[in-house]
């Protein structure tokens, strides 16, 4: 089987006379001008283009593509990887699991002309550039089990909104469920005053996400869904409209709520990263 798969990657890879072939990986191989096509990248001292479009076919490179990352430098990024996906593959019993963040700053933008409609042949069309009314955070809280949302909207982005958040929260959840909650490690979630509330509400354990790892937070998923349904289009000329906004479309996905299902386990994304970090130099992990 593999000296059946080597011919194949022979066959199709082109052979260059010795004697061209060094001055030829120049065109051959991603450089930061990755993303000129093979046709320019062809001059007529190297490869003809094909030959270099077939070479990243049979590679699987795609220079033209490019995407970004973070390694998260926790020190105590494998605990809090296993902390928080356990509560998500095998939640405690007579415990409600919620992920909360805040999406802070959303902005009342109004399109500086008229949004004009989609027509056949025709996608939507706005101007690219717009007018400010004012911004608004949205504190939320996703029930993992269920993929309710738990939302609170507030013109500032304090500790002292969190808060109140806290306190809608301990309102809405039955009183016999334990509450363990999901967060990153925004400052405004370890205030003075938020670790006093905590102490006097005891059924509440925080469950801290590692440093630059926000994917592992659930609710941000959510956010995605708010942003490219409602927010990435909307047109509110007073901050006012855009709460209300927010509001309705929290409300109908609450009708009909849809979980986002955790299916990996903490070994498998711990071993993905470890996988990754030996690929890449300089790393610190």
């Amino acid at each position: 089987m593999a000296s059946h798969a080597h011919e194949s990657f022979k066959r199709c890879v082109p052979e260059f006379p010795p004697l061209v072939y060094r001055r030829d990986q120049e065109a051959l191989l991603p450089t930061p001008e990755a993303g000129v096509p093979c046709r320019k990248r062809a001059t007529p001292s190297s490869a003809r283009h094909p030959h270099i479009s077939r070479i990243w076919r049979a590679f699987a490179l795609a220079p033209h593509r490019s995407q970004t990352f973070k390694l998260s430098a926790d020190p105590l990024f494998i605990d809090k990887v296993r902390d928080v996906v356990g509560l998500y593959l095998d939640p405690p019993e007579k415990a409600l699991v919620l992920c909360v963040d805040e999406k802070s700053q959303i902005q009342a933008l109004d399109r500086s002309q008229p949004v004009l409609p989609m027509m056949p042949g025709v996608p939507e069309r706005r101007s690219h550039d717009y007018v400010q009314a004012g911004t608004t955070t949205l504190f939320a809280a996703l029930e993992v089990a269920t993929g309710k949302v738990i939302g609170s909207l507030h013109r500032r982005h304090r500790a002292a909104e969190f808060k109140k958040f806290l306190t809608k929260l301990d309102k809405e959840v039955p009183a016999g469920l334990q509450v363990h909650l999901i967060l990153d490690n925004y400052a405004t979630h370890k205030t003075p005053d938020i670790k006093k509330w905590l102490l006097a509400h005891p059924r509440f354990h925080l469950h801290f996400t590692p440093t630059s790892a926000s994917w592992l937070n659930l609710v941000e998923r959510w956010f995605a869904e708010l942003t490219q349904k409602k927010l990435k289009r909307g047109v509110h000329r007073s901050v006012q409209a855009l709460e209300r906004d927010i509001r309705s479309w929290l409300a109908d996905w609450n009708e009909h709520p849809r979980p986002f299902v955790w299916t990996k386990t903490a070994d498998e994304i711990l071993d993905k990263v470890a996988a990754y970090c030996r690929r890449i130099s300089d790393s610190g992990h």
